[in-house]
């Protein structure tokens, strides 16, 4: 599950042996080689991708003017793309989100996938990283979907974050794992944490909180 290009998710999953993967920020996911899109109605076709169409709307364009400097592509990790445009910065999601439905566009919305440590002159602090997709999409949602389709009971799951969005994943699983660099970096996250009840928060940041929280789940089911 990751906010990342299909190639790059692919290839993270094909080193763990998974045949199965969320990319995008839960734009679609795919099971053994077939893909299945969570975007709606807004599909690719031969007017272009999701990506190009978003584009062609003038989206990103009204938000680096509304929020110059401090809203810029999170290059070079935007490029490639097909299905969601992504931009790091510091913004005011809901604020965003808003301006987007006033705009005509509330068929999108902007969602925050946590700290990451890319300075921007006009910020103080650490930036974030930001996915713009369409209002449905959600890694929540595509958990749910990818458990439904594997016949998974989501009791039996459990998810591993470090962000806002992530945290949401808590909902569509039996336990929720959340890194600590995430809650250490962005108080956002730290804020929404007590809203959950199966929350674990690791001792190993990023791959090593990932790493602890799946091999202490086999432990405790053995």
């Amino acid at each position: 599950m990751s906010g990342r290009r299909e190639p790059q998710v692919h290839e993270a999953a094909r080193l763990m042996g998974q045949a199965s993967y969320i990319y995008e920020a839960g734009c679609a996911f795919a099971i053994d080689g077939e893909t299945t899109l969570l975007t709606g109605d807004l599909v690719p076709d031969e007017n272009g991708t999701v990506y190009e169409k978003i584009e062609q709307r003038g989206i990103p364009k009204l938000l680096f003017g509304r929020y110059e400097g401090r809203l810029e592509y999170h290059t070079p990790w935007h490029t490639g793309r097909i299905l969601s445009h992504l931009f790091r910065g510091k913004v005011d999601v809901e604020e965003v989100n808003a301006l987007l439905a006033e705009n005509g566009a509330g068929d999108l919305r902007l969602l925050d996938n946590g700290a990451i440590g890319r300075p921007m002159p006009a910020i103080e602090g650490r930036t974030h990283c930001y996915h713009l997709v369409p209002k449905q999409v959600s890694k929540a949602g595509a958990v749910t979907a990818h458990a439904r389709a594997r016949g998974y009971d989501p009791a039996e799951c459990i998810g591993v974050g470090d962000s806002v969005e992530d945290l949401e994943v808590a909902a569509a699983v039996g336990r929720f794992f959340v890194v600590a660099n995430g809650p250490e970096h962005d108080p956002g996250l730290r804020a929404a944490m007590p809203a959950w009840d199966n929350i674990t928060v690791t001792e190993g940041a990023m791959g090593d909180g990932f790493y602890e929280a799946v091999v202490s789940t086999l432990v405790e089911r053995r």
